[in-house]
C-alpha cells in the first residue's frame, strides 16, 4: 500500500461531500485558507469565500498525506478534477458554515 493519498482519492472525498454521501465540516479557516473535515479526512483548501481555488494539503485516518506540488502539471489538483456542480456545492458548503 502507498503512503501516499492519491490525487484522485482526495478528489473522490470531495466529490463524496458535494453528493451529500459524507459531511464537510469546517474546522478553521485564516487568511484565504479553510481547513475541513470530511468524515476524519483532514484537507486544507484554498478559498477565498466565494471560489475554491485549489487543496493544499490532506490527510486521511491512517496518516497517508497528499501535497500540492505547484510543479505538476494541470489535473493533478483534487479540486481540478470535480465537475463544474461539485465544485459549485463544495463551495456553497464552505460559504454556509462561514
Amino acid at each position: 500500500m502507498s503512503t501516499e493519498l492519491t490525487t484522485r482519492e482526495v478528489c473522490q472525498r470531495l466529490r463524496d461531500a458535494a453528493l451529500s454521501v459524507r459531511r464537510l465540516q469546517i474546522l478553521g479557516s485564516r487568511a484565504g485558507q479553510v481547513e475541513v473535515d470530511i468524515e476524519g479526512w483532514h484537507l486544507l483548501l484554498d478559498f477565498d469565500g466565494r471560489h475554491l481555488h485549489h487543496c493544499e494539503l490532506c490527510r486521511c485516518r491512517n496518516g497517508r498525506v497528499w501535497e500540492l506540488d505547484t510543479r505538476q502539471r494541470f489535473g493533478t489538483d483534487p479540486v481540478s478534477l470535480l465537475s463544474t456542480w461539485e465544485l459549485t456545492q463544495i463551495e456553497d458548503l464552505l460559504r454556509q458554515s462561514q
